[in-house]
């Protein structure tokens, strides 16, 4: 009997989270309280995860015990996919930013689905070259740009700038110290820049970090 697959329910709209409901065996799924580790540097890369909501943070330490934030990642993220290409161990850390919940997908279960479901293929092909543009602009942005224009990408970013749908009026908490790591600077730093910000009204602090669009203006500004 031919294998029956499963069609996305939204016209027109592939939706990640209710095809994933509906995968079947390989898949898990999991809740993170703050602070908790999802996995940890040099564990067996044996899965990839999605996101299904709340923000993870990836890091990875070196030989001499110093450590760095390579990416935070959201709701509609995929991160551990390394696995899919021959990865055989973790190369980073990941610990949740806040309560997630995350869909663990086992790596033959989902080498089944990329060959089965054109649907997913395509729109988790478009999150890795969109990861992958993610991680070259990053370089870039460490090589040429100055602290301050890397703080205020960040804090772009994790507003959701730029990505599909409204930015967020108010990002998840995060600490000068993380967003120091994630810039290569030092903590006093990062306080100085916010402290201007928001003088300048690129930012404010009602309850949570607001960020607002003319924050760009720090970005672009030559």
């Amino acid at each position: 009997m031919a294998r029956r697959k499963v069609k996305s329910q939204l016209p027109g709209s592939f939706d990640p989270n209710r095809f994933l409901a509906r995968v079947g065996s390989g898949r898990s799924a999991a809740k993170f309280l703050t602070g908790n580790q999802i996995f940890a540097q040099g564990d067996p890369a044996n899965a990839v995860f999605y996101i299904q909501d709340g923000r993870v943070k990836l890091t990875v330490v070196s030989r001499q015990g110093k450590e760095a934030v390579i990416a935070i990642l959201g709701p509609g993220d995929f991160f551990g996919e390394g696995c899919l290409a021959g990865q055989p161990v973790r190369m980073a850390s990941a610990a949740a930013m806040s309560e997630c919940s995350i869909m663990r997908l086992e790596k033959a279960a989902l080498i089944r689905i990329l060959r089965e479901e054109p649907e997913f293929s395509e729109m988790f092909l478009m999150h890795v070259l969109s990861r992958n543009i993610r991680f070259e602009a990053d370089l870039v942005d460490q090589l040429f740009n100055s602290s301050e224009k890397r703080l205020a990408r960040v804090l772009m970013l994790l507003a959701n700038f730029g990505k599909p749908g409204e930015p967020q009026a108010v990002i998840p908490k995060i600490s000068q110290e993380t967003l120091a790591e994630i810039i290569g600077t030092t903590r006093s730093r990062v306080s100085f820049f916010m402290n201007r910000f928001r003088k300048m009204g690129f930012i404010d602090y009602n309850g949570g970090l607001e960020v607002h669009s003319s924050l760009l203006n720090v970005v672009l500004h030559d």
